[in-house]
């Protein structure tokens, strides 16, 4: 187990004054139960508790007292409680609809108790089948791990550091970063496939867990679905869909289905709650608040590049492209910055977004709005001359205090000060792909 990010997350919720029991959401296997585990080192008593045990169970769904029910899970786990803190981690907590209403008395009567949350298959039936004591808890998100985890992972982690303390200097770097970014474009951000990578170098043989992961997927179908209609949709969307990543869909007849809007808007839907891909509608303000206009197509985005590569079959053109922006055209360098960008922070319900401008003859779309704070910064992922970026133009000449733009590529770092046709200056940030997960410091120096 490698460090995970989350971790820091984790600490700082543990030291909030009036903490609530936390509920950990993400996909399936991208590392929940390794996190909570190795969080439990840090208390004096860790109980680990999974509702898929009928004992475990029975106890939650028999419970009228959790005083009393803390004392039985201890014995119930043949375990002594210790002076000091506590840590409850409730694994699979989607079987016990109980489990999930104690929550809240947790919260109320043992205060002092350290409660996390989780399970494989809750974000599907969440607001169908269970729904959370309102106020009585609070959410995080974990995704596949970032570029930042990957370095420190894979043994680069002085270099992260180094990076993280300014990256406007990663220029030395530059050449080692992009190689390694390259790599973790290939292979993504799932955790048992870059703890097998780092085991084995071998690139090949990651394509067994690839093909693990997505049958895992395919084997939860059934309770994700509601009926046997939509388990056809969502196994379509699950075959055929990866090929659609970085684009922008309709829902009807998607991907060469039959299927109408309706039912594959409600896969989707389902497969969103899922945490298994995301639906990014475009935006036409160029202020805040984002305001998705969901009369518009969307854009695909997966949960990791990685089971992208793998699914759509674009594997070997990834890793002989010597630029990503060469490879599936440019698609897989817009997924791999939108996979970054999510990993900026572990906020429950953040969404993505694009901007478009449509008139008469000519449409402008820039490929991301990023707010930060409160501003709103364009991003372009692409390659070329300033004057190429006519999108972002469109943008900052749209706007009314928009004056920093960020340019994703694989060039080094550079800031350039742009004026478009129409007389309005600003600051473009060309930042390399390996800087987009730095992104915060790396616009902290300017002021806009």
């Amino acid at each position: 187990m490698f460090q995970r990010d989350v971790m820091t997350e984790l600490q700082r919720w543990a030291k909030k004054r009036n903490r609530k029991p936390l509920v950990l959401r993400g996909a399936r296997q991208v590392g929940k139960t390794s996190v909570i585990n190795e969080f439990g080192r840090e208390f004096d008593n860790y109980l680990y508790v999974n509702l898929e045990d009928k004992n475990i169970y029975e106890l939650f769904n028999c419970a009228t007292d959790v005083k009393e029910l803390l004392i039985d899970l201890f014995t119930a786990k043949g375990m002594v409680q210790n002076e000091g803190c506590t840590l409850l981690f409730i694994d699979e907590i989607q079987n016990s609809p109980q489990a999930v209403a104690l929550l809240r008395y947790f919260y109320e009567e043992l205060p002092q108790l350290y409660v996390v949350a989780a399970g494989s298959l809750l974000e599907s039936l969440i607001d169908t089948h269970i729904s959370f004591p309102v106020g009585r808890v609070e959410y995080m998100a974990m995704h596949p791990c970032s570029f930042r985890e990957f370095l420190t992972a894979t043994g680069n982690g002085v270099l992260r550091k180094r990076v993280e303390e300014d990256p406007l200097k990663s220029v030395a770097f530059h050449e080692k970063l992009l190689q390694l970014f390259n790599r973790y474009a290939l292979i993504g951000g799932m955790p048992e496939v870059i703890a097998q990578y780092i085991e084995t170098k071998d690139l090949v043989g990651l394509n067994d867990v690839f093909e693990s992961l997505l049958n895992g997927y395919q084997d939860d179908v059934e309770k994700y679905a509601r009926n046997h209609t939509q388990t056809g949709v969502i196994r379509h969307i699950l075959t055929a869909g990866w090929g659609e990543a970085a684009s922008t869909i309709t829902l009807g007849r998607f991907a060469g289905s039959e299927y109408k809007a309706r039912e594959m808007g409600e896969a989707f839907a389902t497969l969103e709650k899922a945490m298994l891909l995301e639906l990014a509608y475009p935006v036409t303000q160029t202020s805040l608040p984002l305001l998705p206009d969901r009369k518009r197509a969307p854009k695909l985005l997966w949960l990791d590049s990685g089971l992208v590569n793998y699914a759509a079959g674009i594997q070997k053109e990834v890793f002989a492209a010597k630029d990503i922006f060469n490879a599936w055209r440019g698609r897989f360098a817009e997924h791999i910055v939108a996979q970054e960008l999510l990993t900026l922070n572990n906020r429950f319900g953040q969404k993505r977004s694009f901007w478009v401008r449509q008139k008469v003859g000519a449409t402008a779309e820039v490929d991301f709005v990023w707010q930060h704070d409160a501003r709103l910064i364009p991003i372009e992922v692409k390659a070329g001359h300033n004057a190429h970026l006519r999108s972002l133009h469109s943008f900052i000449d749209n706007s009314e205090s928009c004056q920093l733009a960020v340019r994703v590529w694989s060039q080094p770092f550079s800031v350039d000060r742009v004026v478009t046709n129409a007389g309005n200056s600003f600051t473009l940030l060309n930042v390399p792909f390996y800087l987009v997960g730095f992104l915060p410091k790396c616009i902290a120096p300017y002021q806009f």
